[in-house]
């Protein structure tokens, strides 16, 4: 299917991604946790989707990112990659899946591969490891790197709140965006982070920088889908555009779908065998 915004319908690769860095065409990427969904968000035209661990947010309503698991990110990567024809499929690698050690980070990736059927993963943190960053790489599996605010770290930090503001951290975030970029990675992400700081990382590093709350002088973008579309209500972070208000198109339509139960006029007898 042809994207919305673009004719070009050929498998997004990560040299793609690096391609597009360096002609100066920006990374458009969204979340996406179900095959429904990412139809639709690969019909439209984006780049690449995250299966990202929001999905403990989004969809099983946690507070934190922590409780998912390999076997559930596993379950929503499936469901996503049967759906994309296009965009770079990407799954985050869950709190607890590769910190321990770097022979359990292969293993657990080499797993999400092999049976969700995505095309990259995504890991939170930099110099404390890239052991496992080099060895997954090392082991034929792309790696999209994560700088900045890392929610995994959550209880670590204490705060959602910017993070790389003070030198000495902005200093680390550089170190480790060049190491991850060394090591092989094909793309970081910068979340949340002043907007200088993600410039120079920028034009710093080889590979593309994706953003989420990191202003607009990143390779690309990303935001969570239900965000994005107005699903979600009392989440406004100053870097979250919404470009529809779904959740009062759904109480709308769902509200007049049980009033028309209540009244008796659906099914009509059109509606009807």
């Amino acid at each position: 299917m042809t994207g919305y915004l673009t004719s070009d319908t050929r498998k997004v690769t990560t040299h793609r991604f690096i391609e597009m860095k360096q002609r100066g065409e920006k990374i458009s990427m969204l979340t996406s946790y179900d095959f429904t969904t990412a139809g639709i968000v690969d019909a439209a035209g984006v780049d690449g989707i995250l299966i990202g661990d929001s999905a403990s947010n989004v969809m099983a309503g946690n507070t934190t990112t922590l409780p998912m698991t390999v076997d559930q990110m596993i379950y929503h990567a499936r469901s996503v990659a049967k759906a994309v024809k296009r965009a770079l499929v990407v799954c985050d690698m869950p709190f607890g899946s590769y910190q321990a050690d770097s022979t359990d980070g292969v293993k657990n990736a080499i797993r999400i591969m092999k049976e969700s059927g995505c095309d990259a993963l995504k890991l939170e943190g930099g110099i404390e490891i890239i052991d496992t960053v080099r060895r997954i790489i090392g082991a034929g599996i792309p790696v999209m790197g994560h700088l900045g605010l890392t929610p995994q770290s959550i209880n670590k930090f204490g705060t959602y709140a910017v993070r790389a503001k003070e030198e000495a951290e902005a200093e680390k975030l550089l170190s480790d965006a060049r190491a991850l970029a060394g090591a092989g990675c094909f793309a970081v992400t910068l979340e949340k982070i002043p907007a200088k700081l993600a410039e120079r990382v920028t034009r710093e590093i080889d590979v593309p920088t994706i953003g989420i709350g990191a202003g607009g002088g990143t390779d690309g973008q990303v935001l969570v889908v239900a965000d994005m579309l107005g699903m979600t209500k009392g989440f406004s972070p100053r870097f979250l555009r919404r470009y529809a208000d779904l959740n009062t198109v759904m109480t709308d339509a769902i509200g007049n779908y049980v009033s028309d139960v209540k009244s008796g006029s659906f099914p009509n007898e059109s509606e009807s065998y």
